[in-house]
């Protein structure tokens, strides 16, 4: 069973639970500026505000929930709706990610589904050495996405090597790490990395499944991934978020 058949059965137990399929709940989903969807932040290399990547948000009984994609749409129907949706390319993930983020937010699974603002991408850079030495020491870690705040505070504590999907990264040298190209590269840094740092956005970019079977241990960061990481017990790092 994939991760989204697995999300898809516990999205309708949720939304049967808690009366929220018969209902004609509208699901919105919106495409975010760079400005709503991270505010002002120190750094000024975020995909986001770059145009690499947007933000759809979509909004279930007030409660909120975000995604990353490289799709951007709108989209509006009720949990359904969405359940009935073929997750064939990253629109449709989208929609139904940031749906899940916003159902398990609205029946109090997960509180912070939205993606830091303002000061939050720096702090959230002090915090993550911390949280990653006292859980795994000193390990030769792998990261799955770029995220420059993230690696600005890694590559000084850790031995790293990075991936990265998107071709304008691959082959540059960031924090005086090279960037590898994903493709290519995963399962040679699979290996090599005594813990591996993924990107939730990989949830919509229907890479995650190989990251749930690498031996190693995995920790996802940001947003996309809030719903399922509750929903299916994975570890996520995500302190700063909303």
């Amino acid at each position: 069973m994939s991760i989204y058949e697995q999300l898809q059965k516990k999205m309708i137990l949720l939304a049967e639970q808690y009366g929220l399929m018969k209902e004609e709940i509208r699901v919105q989903t919106d495409i975010l500026t760079a400005e709503q969807a991270i505010g002002r932040p120190e750094r000024q290399d975020f995909p986001l505000l770059k145009g690499k990547e947007k933000m759809v948000e979509a909004e279930l009984q007030g409660a909120k929930g975000q995604a990353f994609t490289n799709r951007p749409g709108f989209y509006q129907g009720t949990i359904g709706d969405v359940l009935e949706l073929n997750l064939d390319d990253n629109f449709a993930r989208a929609v139904f990610v940031a749906t899940l983020n916003a159902l398990c937010r609205r029946v109090g699974l997960v509180e912070n589904t939205r993606h830091c603002r303002n000061r939050g991408p720096a702090e959230c850079g002090r915090q993550v050495v911390t949280f990653l030495q006292n859980r795994y020491d000193n390990p030769r870690l792998g990261m799955v996405g770029l995220q420059p705040a993230l690696l600005a505070a890694c590559a000084p504590a850790f031995t790293m090597r990075v991936v990265d999907l998107d071709p304008d990264n691959i082959g540059q040298i960031r924090e005086g790490v090279l960037i590898e190209d994903g493709e290519k590269a995963a399962g040679d840094m699979a290996a090599w990395a005594q813990l591996l740092f993924v990107t939730g956005s990989t949830l919509v970019n229907n890479t995650i499944d190989f990251w749930l079977h690498v031996p190693g241990p995995v920790v996802f960061y940001g947003n996309t991934i809030a719903g399922a990481a509750a929903l299916l017990g994975l570890q996520r790092f995500c302190p700063c978020s909303d």
